[in-house]
């Protein structure tokens, strides 16, 4: 299926590894130009040279989402790098943190993030003719069941699906699309599964054995959510929430 990304230019954070250099590259082999930031510097060159070697423009910049002057000042360098934005994707996150200030590293990393990026990324979205916005959350926003529980990373990706779906509404009228994605136990390697797969192997089985698909998910199945959601493929869906989670979640999704 032609997405119609060819030519289009996105932005991704937390694009070095993980989730987000996966979802960077499908985008490049769709043919888009890319603006991709990590705070890791070699990684983050190790993933400018991987993308340039699909054939496609990179700005890559060293970047701290959980600070706003920074984030701006990307989103600003990457809009003059490429000539504009079309889409826009949040992934960037620090993940499960423990400790005293998690509560505070969780909301200036996630939702913070997620807030500031948005609102810097509106003035050049609005120029685009296929304007998107996709922010990465967690099946642990909206099922506080094992293995979700009580953390401070479930309740801020709970505050990244309720500010998107805010954005769908206020944006809409500019022809900006926001939408999330969801996903569920993705297994790769020096990924957060993987390390439970071997520092608490019975965590990780009961996990697997409550995966009605009988598997953990791939990083390029939600990569390809979300450029399915940034495509014009999706152009009449904003406010949706695509859950990735190979059934885990035992709810009708609305």
């Amino acid at each position: 299926m032609e997405l119609g990304l060819e030519d289009r230019r996105v932005l991704v954070t937390g694009a070095s590894r993980g989730i987000g250099r996966v979802i960077a590259g499908r985008f490049a082999h769709e043919g888009s130009s890319l603006a991709i930031c990590s705070r890791t510097l070699d990684s983050l060159r190790e993933a400018e040279a991987e993308l340039r070697g699909i054939g496609v423009k990179v700005y890559a910049e060293a970047v701290d989402v959980s600070d706003p002057s920074a984030l701006r000042a990307f989103v600003t360098a990457s809009a003059a790098a490429m000539g504009g934005l079309d889409v826009v994707v949040s992934n960037a996150s620090p993940g499960s943190v423990r400790g005293d200030d998690a509560w505070e590293i969780s909301a200036r990393g996630d939702v913070g993030a997620f807030a500031v990026l948005a609102e810097a990324a509106v003035p050049h979205l609005e120029k685009s003719d296929m304007a998107s916005i996709v922010a990465i959350s967690s099946t642990s926003a909206i099922d506080a069941a094992f293995p979700s529980g009580p953390t401070a990373f479930a309740a801020m990706k709970a505050a990244v699906l309720q500010h998107a779906g805010a954005l769908a509404q206020s944006l809409a009228p500019k022809g900006i699309r926001v939408n999330t994605v969801s996903p569920g136990p993705i297994l790769f390697d020096g990924g957060d599964w993987d390390a439970v797969r071997s520092s608490r192997p019975e965590v990780f089985d009961k996990v697997l054995s409550g995966l009605p698909l009988g598997r953990f998910g791939r990083r390029e199945e939600v990569a390809d959510a979300v450029a399915f959601l940034a495509s014009a493929r999706a152009s009449y869906c904003t406010g949706v929430n695509l859950v990735v989670d190979g059934g885990m979640l035992s709810r009708i999704h609305h």
